[in-house]
């Protein structure tokens, strides 16, 4: 070997030493064995959740329906069976999120996953983008999965929602079959009218514009809807926040200050019963693990 040859095999050890600590340090495998909920950080890094905050599925009020029929549907994903993403929308504090999260832990206690607990990680909604590559990564794994998105919509000139018809369609692999979508939305359809619209008015062929976004609702196979509750499912959810948490006080004056509240927040919905058992709690000199 020549003295030229020489140089330049050592020029080119040191372009690919530089290289090597150019690219990134490679990402460690997705070990869901560690905990049974988890956040989702891209490109794919899983971060245990060793507390999950959520309300047990029995104080979850005036949502029967949904209630039962989301249970089910996630018992069966569970058991290996056949299940349906699921669309939870409607009106705001109405237990949507706390539903998808209960009906988690209510199907690993009370559905005996054993030693294959369904397992459950959130993604948020500027990650959506990332979904079709966690979805690949997910396929190999030997547990039954649920995605979480809450709060899911998207705003005018916001591409990322093709991500997440690709996702659930899940191109020619097909969507894994270990994999199961829930979200959450204040919106039917997920995308402003406004951006239904202005596709509509630019468009060669305005009605196919507007059906492809609608078209994104199609992929979830449950839509369930939520709406305002009755003053008397409200006191319910009340009565049950205060009976699971020990609070001793009279029946007619918990309902007057419960209705007292909803009314200074001119709103009635679970999540106003739950801030104002907190306030209750705290008055009382309570602590409030629920």
């Amino acid at each position: 070997m020549t003295s030229t040859e020489d140089t330049q095999l050592v020029l080119l050890r040191r372009i690919a030493d530089a290289l090597d600590r150019l690219a990134p340090t490679p990402l460690p495998a997705a070990d869901l064995a560690r905990a049974d909920c988890f956040v989702f950080q891209p490109p794919t890094t899983l971060q245990p959740v060793p507390k999950v905050n959520r309300v047990p599925v029995e104080l979850l009020r005036g949502i029967d329906r949904s209630r039962e029929i989301l249970l089910e549907n996630t018992r069966r994903f569970a058991a290996g069976l056949s299940a349906n993403n699921a669309l939870l929308w409607g009106a705001r504090g109405m237990g949507k999120s706390s539903l998808v999260k209960a009906a988690h832990e209510w199907t690993n206690r009370e559905a005996g996953t054993g030693d294959r607990p369904l397992k459950l990680i959130e993604i948020h909604r500027e990650d959506i983008d990332h979904l079709p590559g966690l979805m690949h990564v997910l396929r190999a794994q030997p547990f039954q999965i649920l995605l979480f998105c809450d709060d899911l919509s998207f705003d005018h000139d916001d591409t990322s929602y093709k991500s997440l018809k690709a996702a659930l369609d899940g191109g020619v692999e097909g969507r894994p079959a270990n994999v199961l979508f829930y979200a959450t939305s204040n919106r039917r359809h997920l995308l402003p009218r406004t951006m239904m619209e202005n596709e509509q008015s630019t468009a060669i062929n305005p009605g196919e514009a507007v059906e492809e976004k609608v078209s994104l609702s199609d992929r979830f196979g449950l839509w369930l809807g939520f709406h305002k509750c009755s003053q008397d499912d409200y006191l319910a959810m009340i009565a049950g926040y205060v009976r699971q948490a020990g609070i001793a006080i009279d029946a007619e004056a918990l309902r007057a200050e419960a209705l007292e509240w909803s009314t200074t927040r001119g709103n009635r919905s679970g999540r106003v019963a739950y801030q104002f058992v907190q306030d209750l709690a705290g008055r009382l000199g309570h602590r409030l693990d629920i």
